[in-house]
């Protein structure tokens, strides 16, 4: 078997690319010795005759392809219309429905739903198509018993345990956890008093400011109200009241006596002047 450079790479792609993302139900197995030696796994749909069975398919590449399809055949007994007892499947799409774009994955997703959907009139297995056509019932009890015999493991394939170990979400690699050392704490000593920051945005709580009292008047500091007065004799004799200055009415206590008799005495000498000029008056 020789294959082009170009078909090996597109074959070596689609395979990689299998292996790392399957369909749904659907594996591949290669040869550590060949990469072209490879076998697809079908798993038996649910609620079908071949639920719980893994189908082998083998797979044989020419020099034709991809212009034509692979030689395909089931290596693991199935009772299927389509399917011949020597393993030969009859699909169009391995026929004259192929085309060059298809693969292994088409391939082996047409097989599955094979599984799911038969078709009597091009049957190979003429014993499954009469009877798929007459009796259902006993069609799938002959169809399970043969998956069941022949297609049925006691443990899955660990290919399907892999991926489903995967789908369930466990991780792929071992984590290894790694502790980090928490710094000790060294409580503050209970004889040291640490001040406590003041926050700008706080408030400072001020000092009361005690309720204002009425100015009282000093004693020392009181200006007599009145002012005073002092005796002042007219041209006519007769006594008259006359206020004190400016400068007099500031003077209080014993200074304010003193030169209110002060005038007094000034006054007094100055009346006695006017009798004298008046008794002189009166002799001439």
């Amino acid at each position: 078997m020789s294959l082009t450079p170009a078909t090996m790479r597109r074959l070596m792609r689609e395979i990689t690319e299998l292996k790392n993302n399957p369909p749904e139900g659907i594996r591949v197995v290669t040869s550590e010795e060949n990469m072209l030696d490879l076998t697809g796994i079908v798993e038996g749909p649910e609620q079908t005759p071949y639920a719980g069975g893994y189908f082998r398919v083998r797979f044989q590449f020419t020099h034709e392809f991809p212009t034509a399809p692979p030689k395909c055949w089931f290596a693991t007994k199935i009772f299927h219309p389509n399917v011949s007892s020597a393993g030969e499947i009859c699909v169009n799409t391995l026929k004259k429905d192929w085309q060059s774009s298809y693969g292994i994955g088409h391939i082996l997703v047409t097989i599955k739903c094979l599984l799911i959907y038969p078709n009597p009139e091009s049957a190979l297995d003429e014993e499954a198509g009469k009877l798929l056509l007459e009796d259902y019932d006993a069609y799938c009890s002959r169809a399970k018993l043969i998956t069941s015999v022949h297609a049925t493991p006691r443990i899955r394939p660990p290919e399907f345990q892999t991926q489903s170990t995967e789908k369930e979400g466990e991780p792929s690699t071992t984590s290894i956890p790694v502790s980090i050392p928490t710094p000790a704490v060294v409580p503050p000593s209970p004889h040291i008093t640490l001040p406590v920051p003041i926050s700008a945005s706080s408030p400072r709580k001020s000092s009361p400011v005690p309720p204002s009292q009425p100015l009282q008047s000093s004693p020392a500091n009181t200006m007599p109200s009145s002012l005073s007065t002092s005796t002042v004799s007219s041209k006519d004799g007769k006594e008259r009241l006359s206020p004190l200055g400016t400068a007099n009415s500031n003077v209080a206590g014993p200074a304010a006596t003193a030169a209110t008799k002060a005038v007094k005495r000034s006054a007094a000498s100055a009346g006695s002047g006017t009798e004298k000029r008046k008794k002189a008056l009166k002799r001439l």
